[in-house]
């Protein structure tokens, strides 16, 4: 990849994590659930911290975040939330593990195409396990609410 490419990758990554985070914010305002409420809430947080260090590396590089995704992104975010909010937490989740298993799809993609700049390698795989933790928790948490559900149900099967 030359600089570039680089930039605009990371200018992308900077939005859909800027989305992310108002995703998830919008998310944890829909929820009754204090656990996931607050899942939402840390992870929130988690993905702040992944668009701050790509504005940084964005703008250690010579450039500035796009002003389109601070404002595309968190408009369609909450959006978004909102309405898959009002759907349930296991609508929630189902669609959070889907954003999360692209986002670590293309990490893994910029991962092998960035080059050899160590600083940049060490980010992007920093951010792929964290997309990676995040995944395993909100499978975690749907796997134990379609139990539970099943358990409010007695005539539910899943087959």
């Amino acid at each position: 990849m030359d600089e570039k490419q680089v930039v605009q990758t990371l200018s992308w990554f900077y939005s859909l994590e800027l989305g992310q985070v108002d995703l998830y914010n919008a998310q944890s305002h829909q929820v009754e659930d204090i656990y996931l409420k607050k899942a939402l809430q840390r992870i929130a947080v988690i993905e702040q911290q992944h668009v701050d260090n790509m504005a940084a590396e964005i703008k250690k590089r010579g450039y500035n975040p796009s002003p389109v995704g601070d404002i595309l992104g968190p408009f369609i975010a909450r959006i978004t939330g909102s309405v898959v909010g009002y759907a349930g937490p296991i609508a929630i989740l189902r669609t959070d593990i889907a954003v999360e298993e692209k986002a670590m799809r293309d990490y893994k993609d910029f991962i092998l195409k960035s080059g050899h700049d160590e600083h940049l390698f060490d980010l992007l795989w920093s951010n792929l396990l964290d997309e990676d933790f995040h995944t395993a928790w909100f499978a975690n948490k749907l796997r134990e609410l379609e139990k539970n559900q099943g358990k409010l149900h007695p005539g539910f099967v899943r087959h």
